[in-house]
């Protein structure tokens, strides 16, 4: 969501900054809500993640760690499946108690447990909450895609403590390290402790990946950061933006740019991607300007720009196929061609602009999304040696798993990866 909607956000929830300054609070302690978050976005395999817990009345959870997106695999011994996260459990159910002092969880993690998106799911009676991290891998390249989790956007909606840029236009600073509330910036009910970006648009991704029999390197926004230069990702083949990665540094601006430069693919699965300069400090982002407004649009890179969002007027509707010519791999065995309807996206939209590489091609159209001269539309283009696939539209990720996209989606994985496809896997249903 971007500038148009602050407006909206303000008008809203203007009391829920109030609510929850004054009912959660920068401590939690005491309070009514129970409510944790690990203290990093990311860890490495066999490292021990920290899990803060605090509010609440209950002196005792019991925790279990999930793989969100996962299935639980045929032939193996189950340790049990969360509904919400569609995640298999990879640890046994464990009780933990309050202690007197602040309620620190120490967490082992797995030496072999694969990188993705992993959660803690704390259950008390009545009552479930959840905690996200990111597993990366140990060292970089083990696998030839990255996936970039956009987890500063995770954060931006987040309206617990009123810190969200979506709750006052006052509010500069984002905290990084808090747990999440269980509403969103209008007030709607989300699974306590799952980021909305999360809960709504990256697990449908995460339920296509984790059935296609690829494998990547799944990183956080934090992690993202760190990396020194674009040399350090000339192992990969392709990265992916799975979900809403709408505010970026200058410097993970300039590395994508870099890497793009030198060959890399990259693949965009949302809509409104590097919208937002911010600048990162310790467990905090700072910001926001528009990109564009000094001199970067985010079209240059991206292959589009953002255009709007749905004003709580328009509905989803299909994609048009219009010009499967554009890149006739992505269509090959899909059923796809020219005057095909596709899947039905909205919610935040892009669509081409001045900026726009002279050679980027329009695959897919929703004409007048949101209402004259506001089209969503699905990008590529070439850049040297190099690939941009843009959806153009923000929930195009969440409908990895639908069976009309599945295919299309391991199309662009492998063409721009190299790895081969699987046959026999079958997509999930719904």
């Amino acid at each position: 969501m971007a500038a148009g909607s602050v407006v909206f956000g303000i008008v809203v929830a203007a009391a829920l900054a109030f609510v929850y300054a004054a009912v959660l609070g920068p401590s939690l302690a005491g309070t009514a809500p129970l409510l944790a978050g690990f203290e990093a976005r990311s860890y490495v395999p066999g490292q021990t993640a920290t899990l803060r817990i605090a509010g609440g009345g209950t002196s005792k959870v019991t925790l279990q760690l999930y793989l969100a997106g996962a299935p639980v695999e045929s032939g193996t011994t189950s340790l049990g499946w969360d509904r919400t996260t569609f995640g298999r459990a990879v640890t046994v159910p464990r009780q933990v108690r309050r202690p007197r002092g602040a309620w620190l969880v120490h967490v082992r993690l797995g030496s072999h447990w694969p990188s993705g998106d992993y959660v803690a799911r704390l259950r008390w009676p009545g009552h479930t909450d959840y905690a996200p991290f990111i597993l990366r891998p140990r060292r970089l390249a083990t696998q030839p895609v990255l996936v970039v989790e956009p987890t500063n956007t995770w954060q931006a909606y987040n309206v617990t403590d009123g810190d969200s840029w979506y709750l006052s236009p006052s509010v500069h600073l984002i905290h990084l390290d808090r747990p999440f509330a269980a509403t969103d910036v209008r007030g709607g009910r989300v699974p306590t402790g799952l980021p909305e970006q999360f809960w709504r648009f990256d697990l449908g991704f995460l339920r296509w990946y984790w059935r296609s029999g690829y494998q990547a390197d799944f990183v956080s926004d934090d992690d993202l950061e760190r990396i020194a230069h674009a040399g350090q990702l000339s192992h990969y083949r392709l990265i992916v933006f799975a979900g809403h990665e709408e505010y970026v540094s200058d410097h993970v601006y300039r590395l994508i740019e870099h890497y793009r430069d030198a060959g890399g693919n990259l693949a965009f699965l949302s809509a409104n991607n590097f919208f937002y300069a911010v600048r990162p400090g310790h467990d905090t982002i700072w910001g926001r300007m528009r990109w564009r407004d000094v001199g970067r649009p985010e079209a240059a890179l991206v292959g589009e720009q953002y255009d709007g969002w749905n004003l709580g007027r328009y509905p989803n509707k299909p994609y048009h196929i219009v010009d499967t010519a554009g890149a006739p791999w992505l269509f090959a065995g899909t059923n796809l061609h020219d005057g095909s309807l596709l899947g039905r996206y909205g919610i935040e939209i892009d669509q081409p602009s001045e900026a726009s590489p002279p050679q980027a091609r329009v695959l897919a159209v929703i004409r007048n999304a949101f209402g004259r001269g506001h089209s969503a539309e699905m990008t590529i283009y070439r850049h040297g040696g190099s690939t941009v696939f843009d959806a153009g539209a923000l929930n195009f990720g969440a409908s990895a798993h639908w069976p009309a996209v599945s295919r299309l989606m391991s199309n662009l994985w492998s063409h721009l990866s190299g790895e081969p496809q699987w046959p026999g896997v079958s997509p999930p249903q719904g």
